[in-house]
């Protein structure tokens, strides 16, 4: 039996039995663990030592579960739902989760993955609908997928057609995030990048992005924070290179052709917050084979998207991730553009022009703006292959990211969630 203040439960992966942990009820925090029953679907990154899970590591994953406390207009959220930090809704909906299949079972409530992961049952959107600002009813319904969704922009899952969408919000006076996702989808559909589509869509005169979900009842999203904790990370190893080191033990292949083809897209795009945890791989949940790099995902914090017009240009000094502080460096780190036609984005400026044409936010000023500074990076591009001379590989770190630093590019600010 659990303590006084503190419950019981068993960590599932489906229906596999992993570990059985305890919750403190006040700080919604990992306690204890007790026997471990599936060491191989303990979640990735998280050590075991001497036959025992690393306590400060499974909390880490836990609290990363949780909506972080930087999300756009959490605190009026969580003033509606009467809660004091958002770890406190993990155990409303048990951890449950649309990226991956982790979850807690209460001790002796004989809950099945079948009857309540969200994947295949309905869900409440009132959490949902609170997180966007709407309120809620009067008999609010914390079973939901958003109780463990990442990232600090207003967000919400739903069901449309069947299909399990996140729908996503922009942020400040252009609201600009929603537009930059359908933009990224539409260069890297010309050039044949793996990526999740994004659409647009209008609610009381605001822009959303939609995507449907591109993990299934079968597989499960690992980022690369994670990824790259199955091995201790030598101080003379670049941060690139630790990770192409251990996607390659884990034996998931294609990662370098996948990291050059995202490192691409993020230089033209100009993106400022592709974190380690804006990316990642994907493996089969049950029989726990890796199936390859995920579909790049979640580019709207991009394209000078917190900048005023004047400082919108090719050149911007920009904050750069995930291995690299600056794009031009970062881009050192491709292994090949042989796959690349740049000719195939001719014309996307009129693309842009057209997206922007509808929009409240985004006066013709800025969009030509953009427009102008997005062919900039293309030239910028072109000029960088041609010039590119043949090189010795060399694993430089001087020029490394120090942090994973997450959440609208705060540069000081150390992401300790794991998210």
């Amino acid at each position: 039996m659990a303590e006084s203040g503190k419950k019981s439960y068993m960590l599932m992966h489906k229906n596999i039995p992993v570990a059985e942990v305890e919750l403190d009820e006040a700080t919604a925090s990992i306690s204890a663990i007790g026997q471990i029953f599936s060491k191989q679907h303990i979640p990735i990154g998280i050590p075991v030592k001497r036959g025992k899970i690393d306590r400060a590591a499974l909390n880490e994953w836990w609290r990363g579960r949780a909506i972080p406390a930087s999300r756009d207009g959490i605190q009026e959220a969580l003033l509606e739902l009467n809660l004091s930090a958002t770890q406190q809704l993990l155990d409303k909906s048990y951890g449950l989760s649309l990226s991956d299949h982790y979850w807690i079972s209460p001790e002796a409530s004989h809950l099945e993955w079948t009857t309540i992961n969200f994947f295949h049952n309905s869900f409440s959107e009132d959490v949902g609908n609170v997180l966007l600002g709407k309120g809620a009813s009067d008999a609010i319904s914390l079973l939901s997928p958003d109780n463990t969704s990442d990232g600090w922009l207003k967000k919400k899952w739903t069901i449309i057609d069947g299909k399990r969408c996140l729908v996503k919000g922009g942020s400040g006076s252009t609201q600009q995030e929603p537009y930059n996702e359908v933009i990224a989808s539409k260069i890297m559909e010309r050039l044949g990048i793996p990526h999740v589509p994004y659409m647009l869509i209008e609610q009381e005169d605001y822009p959303f992005s939609v995507c449907e979900n591109f993990i299934t009842p079968q597989t499960e999203l690992i980022t690369a924070w994670y990824v790259m904790h199955t091995q201790q990370k030598l101080n003379h190893i670049s941060v690139y290179q630790h990770y192409v080191n251990c996607c390659e033990a884990l034996g998931i292949r294609g990662i370098v052709e996948a990291l050059d083809r995202m490192i691409v897209v993020d230089y033209l795009i100009a993106n400022e917050d592709r974190h380690q945890n804006n990316f990642g791989v994907i493996r089969n949940a049950e029989t726990l084979e890796w199936i390859g790099p995920a579909p790049i995902y979640d580019s709207g914090s991009s394209l000078w998207f917190s900048k005023p017009i004047g400082l919108i240009h090719a050149d911007s000094k920009l904050i750069c991730k995930p291995f690299k502080i600056d794009h031009k460096e970062q881009l050192k780190l491709v292994t090949s553009f042989d796959w690349l036609d740049l000719t195939r984005l001719d014309g996307i400026e009129d693309q842009v022009r057209e997206l922007f044409d509808d929009s409240l936010f985004v006066d013709e000023a800025r969009s030509y703006a953009i427009c102008q500074s997005l062919r900039g990076r293309i030239e910028q591009l072109k000029q960088f292959i041609q010039t590119r001379e043949p090189r010795i590989r060399i694993d430089d770190h001087s020029t490394d990211v120090k942090k994973n630093i997450a959440y609208g590019g705060i540069p000081d600010e150390e992401d300790k969630s794991g998210r």
